[in-house]
């Protein structure tokens, strides 16, 4: 049974007291080990004994994606040789940035998962059947497999997509929780209903959602989640919020009100435009220095996501900050029609319409150099007006309504799941670059 950090109960100038030891050490391993963040010190003229306090962080550049993909190399700190995993994750450049893993990351990693499995209230007599692939140098599916191992839970790594697998997988070894995109949950009780499968009485009862939202802002349920509920009410849900970059997660509890954070993992902040701190309950872009990774750290890593973060005590003891869900990645922001988007605005109006099996959102620049999007909605069959009544319902809540083109729900899934890809693709950015 894995023992629950203290520090994720401690009082927040505990916490913060804390952060500040782990990020003394963390500054000077950078200072003696990393290329990037020392010619940064320097050209900065960052004296590192004056960064105090969180607060000092203030002081530091922040660092991109773009930095990591241009340098990629200069963020290491280990030689080579002591590199026992490569990671890879997708770059802002067009090629994968790469992440490499000690001995130390690796235990990192599974410590992570296994007390973010812990808050999610998974135990060592839990069976989790793993729905994401392990492999195609994805750290995700490592990372579950790691720490449902640490914790000491069974696991069954049967990777994505085949429901057929799935549900034969479920009916042998009877699992009691999922690991999985939380959109394939629709499609394995379909697949259910047509073979005869009482699914809502199997042996599964909890499900970490990982990849997509579950929930709005407010921590209700959004559309996805709604549907879910109603097709099989008996499945707990837990939504989690991870990145390559940060090798760690943030985990929802059983109060259902947002991820916990991890404060011997990371130490995260939410910046505004101009890079300042924003007050919680402010949409904000998290930002992570990582504690206690030896091969590839990171000092004030802009994630790109931007989320609205909480300070309140949860119900269940745990006194650090939780975060809301994605309200949508930076880049990914679309101007339409004087209105501003994020692609899951799109997904939750997508999500509502009966009749739509599955899509694939798509931005490019018009030949007004503004933003376009054109969505291919997978359907079996196309009503009468069913594109009005589309076009009707994306007015009626975000105020525009996008281009629909129809494709069979075969074609759409080819679109989301090219042979090189290591998890369904719901959009695709065609803007020009500037």
């Amino acid at each position: 049974m894995i023992k629950l950090p203290d520090i994720e109960y401690a009082q927040a100038n505990e916490i913060r007291q804390f952060q500040e030891k782990q990020l003394k050490i963390f500054l000077e391993y950078l200072q003696n080990n990393s290329p990037f963040y020392t010619e940064l010190f320097k050209k900065n003229q960052i004296d590192i004994s004056e960064i105090r306090t969180l607060k000092d962080l203030e002081k530091i550049p922040v660092t991109t994606k773009d930095d990591i993909q241009l340098r990629n190399d200069d963020f290491f700190c280990v030689p080579k040789s002591q590199i026992i995993d490569y990671i890879t994750t997708s770059g802002t450049l067009g090629d994968p940035v790469i992440f490499g893993l000690t001995e130390k990351d690796l235990e990192r990693l599974a410590y992570n998962e296994s007390i973010s499995f812990a808050c999610s209230e998974l135990t060592v007599d839990d069976i989790l059947q793993q729905m994401v692939t392990i492999d195609k140098r994805f750290m995700a599916g490592l990372a579950y497999y790691l720490g449902a191992r640490k914790l000491g839970a069974g696991i069954i790594r049967v990777g994505g997509g085949i429901p057929e697998l799935q549900w034969d997988t479920i009916l042998r070894i009877k699992p009691t929780a999922f690991i999985v995109v939380p959109s394939f949950l629709l499609k394995l009780a379909e697949y259910a209903e047509t073979k005869g499968i009482d699914y809502r009485n199997s042996t599964v009862k909890k499900a970490i959602c990982i990849g997509e939202p579950i929930r709005n802002s407010d921590f209700s349920l959004n559309t996805l989640g709604q549907k879910i509920m109603e097709k099989w009410p008996e499945l707990k849900l837990y939504s989690t919020y991870a990145s390559t970059e940060m090798s760690a997660a943030f985990a929802e509890c059983g109060e259902s009100c947002g991820g916990h954070h991890h404060p011997e993992l990371l130490i995260a902040e939410f910046l505004d435009e101009n890079n300042k701190n924003v007050e919680p309950g402010i949409p904000g872009e998290l930002t992570i220095t990582t504690i206690g990774i030896e091969g590839v750290p990171l000092l004030r890593y802009k994630t790109g996501d931007i989320m609205v973060h909480f300070t309140e005590t949860c119900k269940c003891g745990r006194t650090t900050l939780r975060v809301g869900p994605v309200l949508g990645r930076k880049k990914q922001m679309i101007k339409y029609k004087g209105t501003t988007l994020y692609p899951p605005a799109l997904y939750d109006v997508l999500d509502e319409i009966d009749g739509i099996v599955n899509y694939v959102v798509e931005v490019f620049t018009n030949e007004i150099g503004t933003d376009e999007i054109l969505i291919y909605a997978g359907v079996k069959d196309i009503a009468p007006k069913f594109e009005k009544i589309i076009k009707d319902h994306f007015r009626a809540k975000l105020r525009v309504a996008p281009k629909v083109l129809f494709r069979s729900p075969s074609d759409v899934q080819k679109m989301q799941l090219p042979e090189t890809s290591r998890k369904a693709i719901k959009f695709i950015d065609n803007r020009a670059k500037y």
